[in-house]
């Protein structure tokens, strides 16, 4: 990709994950959520599981799709669905809330454009702070060393 095309590549990826066009892809599943909480944790399913379809995706096109699917290898299983969880707060719905927000973000670090390192030098003020500390120390380890 050039330049002017990578930008544009990053900015409508970008712009469709503010405008949250995702939320018809979803696929939610709720099931008990595990760890402490008395009675509630045994009756009610609050622990909510979002599936995301990366391979038959609408929203995605094929670099996308091929960029997220790299990235994001880890999460994914064999037939390309991305699984997020959310067991955070005893409601149902605030943990879908809490998973549609982690997906967001994964997919906002996912396709933002990583900053390129400038390499440097370094001034001529600093070459001479660096040199005036090695003198600094040698006399001092130099004052030690002498017998009087």
């Amino acid at each position: 990709m050039s330049g002017n095309t990578a930008i544009s590549f990053f900015m409508t990826i970008l712009e469709k994950i503010k405008n949250e066009v995702f939320t018809t892809e979803f696929t939610f599943l709720a099931s008990r959520s595990s760890g402490p909480g008395g009675q509630n944790v045994n009756k009610v399913n609050s622990r909510v599981t979002l599936f995301f379809n990366v391979p038959n995706s609408q929203c995605l096109s094929e670099d996308e799709k091929s960029k997220l699917l790299e990235k994001c290898s880890q999460k994914l299983d064999k037939e390309g669905t991305l699984q997020i969880d959310a067991q955070t707060s005893r409601s149902q719905l605030d943990n879908k809330k809490t998973a549609i927000k982690k997906f967001y973000e994964l997919m906002e670090k996912v396709f933002k454009k990583k900053k390129k390192r400038i390499a440097t030098r370094p001034g001529k003020a600093a070459k001479e702070r660096r040199l005036k500390g090695k003198r600094v120390r040698s006399e001092k380890k130099a004052m030690r060393k002498k017998d009087f």
